[in-house]
């Protein structure tokens, strides 16, 4: 293995790797708990999944098994066992998000030091550490830091498939890529390009193996993928929760509309666009309409109102930003994606072409040597040794600068990165600011990588490559930064500084090049990558300053804080309060004591130990329940109390909501002791002896 780009002996090695741990812990975890139940639609699927193995394998939602959740089981199987073991708690879903996280970081440090030295390993490690995003996510419960985890699994294994072309290596790559999809969908077939390109480029066989070895672990990674859904498939529907999110009850829907081609096509919930249902109406109108009802049946009077802690958000945006910007080029720059990723990007991506310019320009210098070696059959003395002969190449084979382990790390992860790149630029569907958290192992890769590599190009016999490639790389991050730095309105007091000291770097890397100097350049290059770490950094930081947004788990100190706890402020706690007292203590249904609209209005409910569920899956929209379905409910005594309002009621319910509005006796906030006169959207209702006319509704 070459190890012209590699430096440092096992004892930095060993430094480095516990920098990098230590950084990424530390982010991860301080006042970690603060963040309660973060996202509580998964977090009370997992209380669900743990008391049942049946809503475990299917991911229920809610304990009685009406809906589940709308994606793969890994992720909060993983979660689940965790409460399983360590008793169901907030920390218990937490904490082996964030560990996974400092994982993630540990081993790509791994994976880069093993090729490129512990330097490079040092920048894509603590790059990758402090990427907002991934920061975010690493201290909520959600299921993309599993996805990243095995991602780098993936790409480790691919790359020693490509070092050594052997079949099981690639076969468990494969594999791995397959539970990646069971965690996230098509999102872990984002890897795929990347790893099968640099297979076909770099593995040291035969071009037909090579082609026949892709084709067997193309199988493996269907078989692996899908697996479970195909077990989901094949159970009867009416033996299983309805596949929530979904439009015809099908993983396989689900898949490949919903989580799938819709987030890049476009799909409805998209930015700019609405989301209902027809005939299903539990939006505004609810409350006129139960208003009017309430001063023509003279209701009993409610109670009186209440005073409540201010919110958490105070100096924060009110609400969060769900989707970036337009798609575009510079979409990841822009607001709501730019600041979670983009303080980086320019440099990672001047890394990137930086590699691959250095690699192929030692390959080229190479080539000579090689050929003169191969010429002289009994070989050649040196030293005093007699080194071996150089064997023929086989024709099929891929040259020796392909065979180039760094080659084939650079094409996986600078593969992954650029096709992240492009895929979240360009999708016209849901595009979360979480979702840039997959960029942060490819940009950190490259930019530790790049950095040493723009070094080597500008200590060549011609810098002036490299010292053009060092300066725009520069040049391009501290416009972005500075960009980024007015955007958010954050640590304006050090732009000065990031200026000074980053012309003081491109000074010393110009002079270094100019000398062919080692240390002014690779000096100059490592401080100006350290420089430019600054301020993601601190931005990074800001998760700790408040609990973080449960839907959107985002960075920075102006970001629409979460709650904690139950995922309610103390006015709506309150409320969920006094509609669980009441219902628990007017016989409730036996399999769900409460039904809502939503999975968030539920949720709460559910982490409070209660048997609730929602009609309409997580958006509010699902044809999960309808009329006469709701009435069988009623008339076994397994379900009596729905709630209609709360969490996206206004995207239209389905037909099971219009059913209890039309047919369902009104509860006035009076009668189960509201805390507020009357709490807009959130109307409950006795369905009890009604079942006829829900039936015909």
């Amino acid at each position: 293995m070459s190890a012209r780009l590699r430096g440092g002996g096992a004892p930095l090695r060993c430094a480095g790797l516990a920098v990098a741990i230590a950084v990424s812990a530390v982010l991860n975890t301080v006042r970690l708990s603060q963040n309660g139940y973060a996202n509580i639609f998964y977090s009370a699927g997992v209380r669900s999944m743990v008391h049942s193995w049946h809503n475990f394998f299917f991911v229920s939602f809610d304990p009685g098994g009406l809906v589940s959740v709308d994606k793969p089981p890994l992720a909060l199987w993983v979660q689940a066992l965790s409460a399983k073991f360590f008793g169901f708690s907030a920390l218990s879903l937490l904490l082996p998000e964030a560990l996974m996280g400092v994982a993630a970081v540990a081993l790509l440090y791994v994976i880069v030091a093993r090729r490129f030295g512990a330097w490079a390993a040092l920048g894509a490690g603590v790059t990758f550490a402090v990427f907002p995003s991934f920061v975010a996510v690493s201290r909520a419960n959600g299921v993309d830091n599993l996805l990243i985890l095995l991602s780098l699994i993936a790409c480790a294994l691919a790359i020693k498939a490509c070092e050594g072309g052997r079949w099981r290596t690639l076969l468990a790559c494969a594999a791995v890529v397959g539970l990646a999809f069971n965690t996230k969908t098509l999102a872990a077939y984002l890897l795929v390009p990347a790893i099968a390109f640099a297979y076909l480029v770099c593995a040291p066989v035969p071009l037909l193996r090579r082609f026949l070895q892709l084709l067997a672990a193309g199988l493996v990674l269907a078989v692996v993928s899908f697996a479970w859904i195909l077990a989901v498939e094949a159970t009867p529907a009416s033996k299983r929760p309805y596949v929530g999110s979904s439009t015809n009850n099908t993983e396989l829907g689900l898949t490949f509309e919903y989580n799938g081609f819709g987030r890049v096509e476009g799909q409805a919930g998209g930015p700019g666009q609405t989301h209902g249902a027809q005939g299903a109406n539990v939006p505004a109108t609810t409350q006129r309409r139960v208003n009017e009802r309430r001063e023509r049946e003279h209701p009993t009077p409610s109670a009186p109102s209440r005073s409540f802690p201010p919110s958490k958000n105070i100096g924060r945006n009110r609400n969060p930003i769900p989707f970036g910007g337009a798609p575009g080029p510079f979409r990841l720059f822009g607001v709501g994606l730019g600041d979670q990723a983009g303080w980086i990007l320019p440099f990672s991506f001047a890394g990137l072409l930086a590699i691959l310019a250095l690699l192929g320009l030692e390959a080229r210098a190479a080539e000579p040597a090689e050929a003169a070696a191969a010429s002289r059959p009994g070989g050649r003395r040196r030293l005093g040794r007699k080194e071996p002969a150089v064997t023929p190449r086989d024709p099929d084979t891929a040259p020796s600068g392909l065979r180039d382990p760094r080659l084939a790390t650079t094409l996986v992860l600078g593969g992954w990165l650029a096709t992240e790149a492009v895929v979240l630029s360009l999708s016209k569907g849901i595009v979360h600011p979480y979702y840039v958290s997959a960029l942060g192992p490819g940009a950190g890769a490259m930019a530790g990588i790049g950095a040493v590599a723009l070094a080597r190009l500008c200590r060549r016999r011609m810098p002036a490559p490299g010292l053009l490639l060092s300066g725009a790389a520069v040049v391009a991050t501290v416009v972005c930064e500075l960009v980024l730095i007015h955007r958010q309105q954050y640590m304006q007091w050090f732009e000065p500084i990031l200026v000074g000291v980053a012309a003081a770097c491109l000074l010393a890397i110009l002079l270094g090049g100019a000398l062919r100097r080692t240390l002014p350049t690779g000096a100059g290059l490592g401080l100006v990558l350290a420089l430019l770490l600054v301020v993601p950094t601190a931005y990074a930081s800001t998760t700790w300053l408040a609990p973080v947004e449960s839907t959107f788990p985002a960075a920075g100190p102006k970001q629409t804080a979460g709650q904690g706890g139950y995922g309610l402020n103390a006015r709506d706690l309150a409320i969920t309060e006094s509609v669980k007292r009441y219902v628990e203590a007017h016989d409730p249904g036996r399999r769900f004591a409460l039904l809502t609209v939503a999975a968030d209005t539920a949720a709460p409910y559910i982490l409070q130990g209660m048997n609730a569920a929602a009609v309409a899956g997580y958006s509010g929209v699902d044809p999960a329940l309808d009329g006469p379905g709701l009435a069988r409910l009623v008339a076994r005594h397994e379900a009596r109390y729905v709630v209609l309002g709360g969490e996206y009621s206004t995207r239209g319910g389905n037909k099971a909501t219009k059913a209890v509005l039309a047919a369902c006796r009104e509860l006035s906030p009076g009668e189960w002791s509201s805390p507020v006169p009357y709490p807009f959207g959130l109307v409950l209702f006795d369905c009890a002896g009604h079942e006829r006319a829900l039936e015909s509704a």
